[in-house]
């Protein structure tokens, strides 16, 4: 029994040395020994290249070769063997492999001639694989022309390559010649023949052709394994496609969409955010803004923004980017030639439309002049719907309270122009209380309003001031920072920040205020947002002092140290 178990054991997982000593003993399989030899190993074989595949598609190329230096050795006289290419799958999974070992950003000699060695592999396979149709034996025929086998078989992919690409072409403009029609069961057999194969440059031409191709059947007609693999190599930047490619392939495939939306955000939130301009470098270079200008693309985006702003509470780090996107989603469709428009409704259709064009207005659109009415006329509009009485339900509360939100930009300027411009307070401060308490539930938002205004009042009479000290500041705002309610605090907290940004005497306690609030409140998530997206407002709207521009970017610095 003991015996038994131990003979399993022989052939121990990813032993690359045993299957190494085999290949060369088998050499090209010509003798009746090796041949035997070969077909009993056949399944154990096939199972080790599998498990092979499965590390090494976790790993990069170059550490792959550090880890496993027999690696190419073996792979390289595998393929050789016909036996081995032959049996079931194997052909596929040494494709598979062969793809982990290509570096897509050669860095160096080395590694350029690894990739054409693998490429010169593959070829081979592919040529001994059942799209190659010549039956008879074509070594003899290479050899006669002059070739050697890899250049054949490099130009063997690129005329496999433009002939799909042409047969595909040609069919889209043969839609109603039925006779020409290629077979759905065609193309998704093209598509699966390119999953092992998808980071290949040759291929690119291939890949795009297969995304922007519909054929006129109803259902998806590329193999979903493709679709996702190529969206994976897109995403990891192992491939370069259009942008009409990627934008189709997100438009026929929703799980691409979806992973391409949470990579974006995973993305965001790891990086230590004290700019806004790095966020919008981030986003522009996901793509997702400028696919987004399709409404279905939109929509979705957007669902998969507000549930992750349900999930983590609200952060307010996510409710920047989700700002950010907003504004360069707007931009991008400011750009989009006339003709090629898609009427607002198709991006917001459960909207109050009013609504929607006023938060639209970007606030460079308008003179500074202007924005403290045209944020009374979004105060008005907004606070007309919400005490409708058809507007009971909490997810009808949410959808209008995140639309108002990804425009947050307006409801910043709110607290700005509170602060700088003669002022009736009651439309904006009711603005800002709606954003941090949507539901009045038990006439939460009256109190909030209520004590709010209590404490603009008390700021307001400390705004000229020149000399200001902690201790002033400290005491007109001293009831208010005791309140229990997280939204009056948040509020309150907003006012404040800009009281100090752009009072006379702000600038000179500001350091040991904001540091103050954010020892004794769990706030400074916030403020940190809220100093962020107003130092990228001004970047781009200017008009500014210089003194509120060197304490903004000062407070950033202290503040990144802290977190």
């Amino acid at each position: 029994m003991h015996c038994g178990m131990a003979q399993d054991t022989t052939v121990p997982k990813l032993n690359f040395k045993f299957w190494l000593d085999k290949a060369i003993e088998w050499g090209q399989a010509t003798t009746l020994e090796s041949q035997k030899d070969v077909c009993l190993h056949l399944p154990q074989l096939q199972e080790f290249l599998h498990q092979t595949y499965e590390t090494l598609k976790h790993m990069n190329s170059i550490a792959a070769i550090q880890q496993f230096p027999l690696i190419g050795q073996l792979l390289g006289r595998l393929c050789w063997n016909p036996f081995v290419v032959g049996y079931d799958e194997s052909q596929k999974t040494l494709m598979w492999c062969l793809c982990c070992l290509y570096s897509s950003e050669p860095q160096n000699p080395v590694e350029l001639k690894a990739n054409s060695w693998i490429r010169s592999l593959l070829c081979h396979l592919l040529s001994s694989s059942k799209w190659e149709r010549i039956e008879a034996e074509t070594s003899t025929f290479i050899s006669a022309l002059g070739y050697t086998s890899a250049d054949y078989y490099c130009h063997l992919v690129e005329n496999i390559v433009s002939s799909l690409v042409t047969e595909l072409r040609e069919n889209q403009f043969n839609e109603l010649n039925i006779q020409e029609r290629i077979s759905v069961s065609r193309v998704n057999a093209v598509s699966l023949f390119c999953l092992p194969l998808i980071t290949l440059p040759d291929l690119t031409p291939l890949l795009e052709t297969l995304l922007l191709y519909h054929g006129g059947a109803s259902k998806e007609i590329l193999s979903s394994e493709f679709l996702e693999a190529v969206n994976d190599a897109v995403l990891k930047k192992k491939i370069s496609l259009s942008e009409s490619a990627i934008f189709s392939l997100w438009h026929r495939h929703l799980p691409s969409l979806e992973s391409a939306t949470l990579s974006l955000l995973d993305q965001l939130t790891s990086l230590q955010i004290n700019s806004l301009e790095k966020v919008a470098c981030v986003i522009k270079d996901s793509l997702l803004p400028q696919a987004a200008s399709h409404p279905a693309i939109f929509r979705i985006v957007n669902e998969i923004f507000k549930n992750a702003l349900l999930e983590t509470d609200g952060a307010p780090e996510v409710m920047t980017i989700i700002q950010v996107f907003i504004q360069l989603f707007i931009q991008v469709q400011q750009n989009e030639n006339k003709q090629h428009k898609f009427p607002l409704k198709a991006y917001f259709p459960h909207h109050h439309q009013p609504l929607v064009i006023a938060l639209l207005r970007r606030p460079f659109e308008l003179p500074s002049t202007h924005w403290l009415q045209h944020l009374k006329h979004i105060s008005d509009t907004l606070k007309s719907i919400v005490e409708d009485t058809n507007v009971s339900s909490f997810a009808d509360l949410y959808e209008i309270w995140f639309l108002v939100a990804c425009f947050g930009e307006w409801l910043d300027i709110a607290a700005e122009q509170l602060m700088k411009a003669a002022v009736a307070p009651d439309a904006l401060l009711w603005l800002l209380a709606f954003y941090y308490c949507p539901q009045n539930e038990n006439q939460q938002r009256t109190q909030t309003m209520v004590e709010s205004q209590a404490v603009y009042s008390r700021l307001m009479m400390l705004y000229n001031r020149t000399v200001l000290s902690f201790g002033d500041l400290q005491a007109s705002v001293n009831n208010a920072a005791d309140t229990e309610q997280c939204h009056t605090q948040c509020l309150i907290t907003h006012l404040l920040t800009n009281f100090l940004l752009f009072s006379s005497g702000g600038h000179m306690i500001a350091q040991e205020f904001i540091s103050h609030i954010t020892e004794t409140t769990d706030m400074s998530k916030e403020v940190c947002s809220l100093l962020i997206r107003t130092a990228y407002r001004i970047k781009h709207n200017g008009g500014e002092n210089q003194r509120t521009v060197k304490l903004l970017n000062e407070l950033l610095q202290k503040l990144a140290v802290e977190v």
